[in-house]
């Protein structure tokens, strides 16, 4: 057979070099760093993709990926091999308790005295759709007349796929684990046969789903509250300070950011209040 017509031979792990290359190429497109030590993960996720698209090598791989557009489809089945989402309903339960117990019965004493009765909200990694949806219920559960309420909540995620399944609001079961029984009964719709939940519209309603990537301005107007959690982790230090620039812009002054307890973004907020370890206040002051 002729050199020039014999298939590339796929190698069982990717080189060192290859690896700095793909690592390059994901940071400038979206900010995540991948380290040296996510090496053969790196390369058993690859070889799903050699197998979904027929290319024979990392090699070509890599030059088909480079020359794709941001938007194309193969760039959105490639981040959701390499990125991780782990997600389920309610996690982190005292961030929760805080939501419905702090947040929302300051709100609605607010709106008591004449302030807006009204909600923004953004799921900044919302991923298929847990948080979202747990934001929905928990406002759907608390709030007195809901429909005299205008409430948005927006969620976004790099990934086109995670995007469509959070629009789709079909949870299985262990994304249900930590739902209180009585929010099951009165926001979800449990399939008869297998263990899948439907979200009921008074949820749906509530929420927007859209693709963003955070290393992004997003095209909206100003939140009351944010949630950034369990995503920066992808990020380093100089990507951290971008993202969080454009999640400072998008908090209204006086607003609120939830994110990760461990996500180390203290030193990167000095302008807002510490609240919590995972709570931090704009300033009604604050510039921008």
């Amino acid at each position: 057979m002729n050199s020039a017509t014999t298939p590339v031979v796929q190698v069982g792990e990717i080189t060192d070099a290859l690896l700095m290359k793909y690592a390059t190429l994901v940071y400038d497109r979206t900010g995540i760093r991948i380290s040296p030590q996510k090496k053969t993960l790196l390369s058993n996720r690859l070889k799903r993709r050699l197998k979904g698209t027929g290319i024979e090598s990392f090699e070509r791989y890599f030059d088909h990926l480079r020359k794709l557009k941001p938007d194309d489809a193969e760039w959105d089945f490639f981040l959701q091999e390499i990125t991780t989402h782990e997600t389920y309903m309610f996690r982190d339960e005292a961030q929760w308790e805080w939501f419905r117990n702090v947040f929302l019965a300051e709100r609605i004493a607010e709106a008591r005295r004449g302030g807006p009765s009204s909600l923004r909200i953004w799921s900044a990694a919302s991923s298929t759709g847990d948080e979202a949806m747990t934001i929905a219920s928990c406002i759907a559960a608390t709030l007195p007349n809901l429909s005299a309420w205008t409430v948005r909540i927006v969620g976004t995620d790099i990934g086109i796929g995670a995007i469509e399944q959070a629009k789709a609001a079909v949870f299985g079961e262990r994304a249900m684990k930590l739902v209180p029984e009585d929010y099951q009964r009165r926001y979800f719709t449990k399939a008869a046969a297998g263990n899948i939940w439907q979200a009921k519209p008074i949820l749906t309603d509530m929420v927007n789903f859209k693709q963003h990537n955070l290393m992004e301005t997003l095209r909206e107007q100003k939140f009351d509250l944010v949630f950034l959690k369990n995503v920066l982790i992808y990020f380093d230090a100089a990507s951290k300070g971008i993202v969080l620039k454009h999640i400072r812009d998008a908090i209204a002054p006086g607003g609120l950011l939830v994110a990760g307890a461990a996500e180390g973004v203290s030193e990167l907020l000095k302008d807002f209040e510490r609240v919590q370890p995972w709570l931090f206040r704009r300033p009604m002051t604050s510039k921008g």
